[in-house]
This record gives structure tokens, sequence and C-alpha cells, in this order.
């Protein structure tokens, strides 16, 4: 009787697994869409410093970052409160079309302004893309398949992070940089054939509450950013303070309408679990945005050390997303994301370490996959806690809430990190200025370590969701609040 028991046991393991036969084009589709994502990403950082050689207005180079996060943030809640009352299909259609526009407009612009331009769409699309994707895997996936979902997509950045830097820059070395852009928009549409023909078998909710998309609340989020990136990239502080209170307090006003209520003052539950996820990526982009320069600049390591630190960072990422999927259940979302913000803030404080002399270069390769390793175990929880605490019929309010403070930490923490490196550059040295953005990434570090007091400690205790019974009923009809699952690195990969 035992055998037999195990082998059924096995048998639905495997049927419920993320490559199980009803389930493997879906994932398939997802993992393609991320890529190119990804792929975009490293490109552009590569050839950038080409491009500005080619168009000039050097002033415009932070921007061509910062118009991309902040276009972003928009489609992030565009495409999340659409989920929430509808068929995937059509944002995820609507995102990629933006994703290829803005590739066209970036490969063939003129100008640096045209470049901006075409970033901005090119973020309204990539925005868009994981908020569809985290709706469809809570509309799709068994609850104990979802993390191992999460490390999938979070491996979709492995191999853009390997080959695509030095891919960007053949291809601009021997075409031109214009076909980093351009030769990327049909990989774009066959990813995109792939990603739309899967989600389309995915039903719409079966309960709609949406109440039509905060346009006004986001915009004032993207203004109040802006204001702020702009005062405090100036390096005149002093100066730039009073657009930094404005832009914050617009910023701060506008987030109330576009988050959980609560999220600004750290109420348990949901609205910690969005606010330590902005903590937690201003803390490690406001150190991973100057890995190179201080590597290359203040160290006078060979540029390739640094992409060999982004390659570390990103695999350790990855093996964490798979090894959080593995203990997700056992030690809960609060001890995880805890664990990883300490092992995060290690890699911090030792990368700042490497700044001294007396210490050899090659650490900042340790160091950084140590902070992306911390990343891996913390990041995917905090999208697990998220989909799980989201009220029925509103998941892809609460993962748009949850992607625009990433994206928000995330631009914030390099705007950051680059105002202090200016601002203490001309007259304390390089050194000292990388020092202190660092400082600012573990400051931000152990915020995030505080607020996540607040997180739940278990997947599916929480008053908001639905009974065990409940959940997989409402899983079955299509509903996105069934409870969750690189992100980044799922972003991120993630």
């Amino acid at each position: 009787m035992v055998l037999p028991t195990r082998r059924r046991h096995a048998s639905t393991v495997r049927g419920d697994g993320v490559w199980a036969p009803e389930r493997r084009r879906l994932t398939i589709g997802l993992s393609l869409a991320v890529t190119v994502v990804a792929v975009e990403a490293m490109a552009v950082a590569t050839v950038l410093p080409i491009v500005v050689r080619h168009l000039g207005d050097l002033s415009l180079y932070g921007w061509v970052f910062s118009a991309f996060m902040l276009s972003g943030l928009l489609g992030i809640v565009v495409a999340g409160a659409l989920a929430d009352r509808g068929p995937l299909v059509r944002p995820m259609f609507a995102a990629l079309a933006l994703f290829s526009a803005g590739l066209l407009v970036g490969g063939t612009a003129p100008s640096m302004p045209v470049l901006v331009a075409g970033r901005a769409l090119q973020g309204l699309g990539a925005g868009a893309v994981p908020a569809i994707a985290y709706v469809a895997i809570s509309r799709s996936y068994p609850e104990q398949v979802r993390p191992k979902m999460f490390a999938v997509l979070a491996t979709a950045w492995v191999v853009p992070s390997l080959v695509g830097p030095a891919t960007a820059a053949v291809v601009a070395v021997q075409f031109g940089w214009r076909w980093v852009f351009l030769g990327l928009i049909p990989v774009v549409g066959l990813a995109g054939t792939a990603a739309t023909r899967a989600i389309r078998s995915i039903p719409p909710p079966a309960e709609v509450r949406g109440r039509g998309v905060p346009y006004l609340p986001v915009l004032g989020v993207i203004a109040g950013a802006a204001v702020v990136l702009a005062a405090a990239t100036t390096g005149r502080i002093a100066a730039a303070a009073p657009g930094i209170v404005c832009g914050a307090l617009l910023l701060a006003i506008s987030l109330r309408r576009v988050t959980p209520p609560g999220t600004l003052s750290a109420r348990r539950g949901l609205p910690a679990t969005v606010l330590t996820r902005g903590l937690l990526t201003f803390a490690f982009y406001a150190g991973d945005a100057y890995v190179p320069y201080a590597l290359t600049t203040v160290r006078h390591a060979p540029p390739l050390m640094a992409g060999v630190a982004y390659f570390a960072s990103t695999l350790t990422w990855t093996a964490s997303s798979w090894i959080q999927a593995r203990v997700i259940h056992r030690l809960g979302p609060r001890r995880l994301i805890r664990i990883g913000t300490c092992v995060m803030l290690a890699g911090v404080g030792t990368m700042a370490a490497t700044l001294l002399p007396l210490v050899p270069s090659w650490l900042g390769v340790i160091a950084w996959a140590i902070a992306g390793g911390g990343m891996g175990l913390a990041y995917s929880p905090l999208s697990l806690a998220t989909l799980d605490n989201a009220a029925r019929g509103e998941a892809g309010k609460a993962t748009s809430g949850l992607q625009v403070s990433d994206t928000l930490g995330e631009a914030l923490g390099t705007g950051g990190a680059g105002a202090v490196v200016a601002a203490a550059a001309v007259s304390l040295g390089p050194r000292i200025g990388v020092a202190l953005a660092f400082s600012l990434g573990a400051g931000i570090g152990l915020v995030a370590l505080f607020v996540s007091r607040r997180l739940p400690a278990r997947l599916g205790t929480t008053p908001q969701t639905a009974s065990t019974s409940e959940r997989r009923l409402t899983m079955r009809s299509g509903d996105p609040a069934a409870p969750a699952l690189r992100g980044a690195g799922d972003a991120d990969a993630g």
C-alpha cells in the first residue's frame, strides 16, 4: 500500500510542475517575454557610451535609463488594472508592441532626446510585461508550483547576462550601434507570438473589482520621482533642496493612490511587503550602479572584472531563487526575506571594503556575488507574499503596487547614489564618493530589515485570502487572487 501511494504522489508532483504538458507552452512564453526585456537591458547599457559619442549630449546619458524606469511605472499600473478586468492577451500584445516601437525609435534616433523618447516607449512595454506575467502565474499555476515558476523567470536573466553585453559590443563594432536596437525587433516578434499564444487560453477573472486605471496618481508618481532625480543628480544638493522636497511631497501623495493603503507607514501584511520591496531594490541598486565605477575607476581593474562581477551576481541571484523555491513553505517568507536582506548587506559591506587599496580588487567579484545571492533569497518571496495577501479579484492591483515600489526603489537608489557620488567627488574624491554611495545603500537596507518584521510569517495564513478549498476552486475558475506564487534578477530578474 505504501509504494503505490508514493508513486501517485510523485506523479502528482510531476504533473503539477512548471513543465507539465498543460503549462509548458505558458512557461516558455512567459520566459521568452522576460528574456527579450533582459537582453535589451544588458545591450543598451553596453553600447550607450558608443551612442553618446555619435549623438552627443552627455547630459542626457542618465536619462536614457531614468526615462525607461519612470515610464515603466505607467506600464506597470495600467497593465495591472487591465489584467484584473479582462483577458491577458490584449495587454500583453500592447506591451510587446510598445516595446518594439521603442526599439524602432531608438534604432533610428537622430539625437539623444529622440533616443530618450524611444527608451520611454520601451519602458512602457517592459513595465507591463512582468505585471501581466504575475497575474498569468496566479491564474494558471498551482500554489506549490509558483515559487518554481518565479525561479524559472529569474533563470531567464542568466543567458542575457552572459552573452548580452559581448554580443551587443560585437554588433555595435561590426554593424553599428543602431542594430543593437533594430536587430532585437524580430526577436521580440517571435517571443511575443509565443507569449500571446500561450496566455490566450487563460480565462478572465471570475470577479471584477477594478475601478479604472488611476492615471493621475501614476503620473504624479512619475512627475515626483522625475523632479527628485533631476534635482538630486545635479550634484548641488543644497541648491536643489527645494526641488527635492517638492518632488518628494508629490511622490508621497501620489504613492498613496497606487500602492496598498498603509504602505508608507509600513502597516503589517501586504503594505509592509510592498514597502520592503522598494527599500530592498533601493539598497541593492544604489551599489549595483557603481560596481563598475568602483572596480575600474577607483581600483583601476580591467573592465572585464566588472562584467564578471555582474555575471557572478546574476548567477547567485538565480541559484538563490531556486533555493527559496524549495524552502519558502518551510521557513516562511518573513524569515527568508530577512536572511536574504542580511546576506545582501554583507555583500554591500564587502564591496565597500574593496575600495581600500590594501584589499585585492578581485574581492569585488565575490562581494557582488554575495549581494546577488541575498537578493535571490529575498526578492521572489516578496512576490509570493504579495499575491498571498492580495484580496480576491485584486491580484493585478497588488502586483502593480509591488512593481511600482520595485521600480521606484531602483530609480531612486541609482539616482540617490549618483547624487552622493557627484556631490562628494569634487571635494572628497571618487573613492569617498563611492563609499558614501554604498553606505547609502546599506543604510536603506537596514531600514528594509527593520520593516521586514511586519511581513507575514507564513503563506496562506492571512485573513484576506480564501480557505484552502476555496483557493483551489477559484484558481480553477481563473480568479487572479489565488494565493501566490525576479523576479528580475527577476525582475526583476527581476
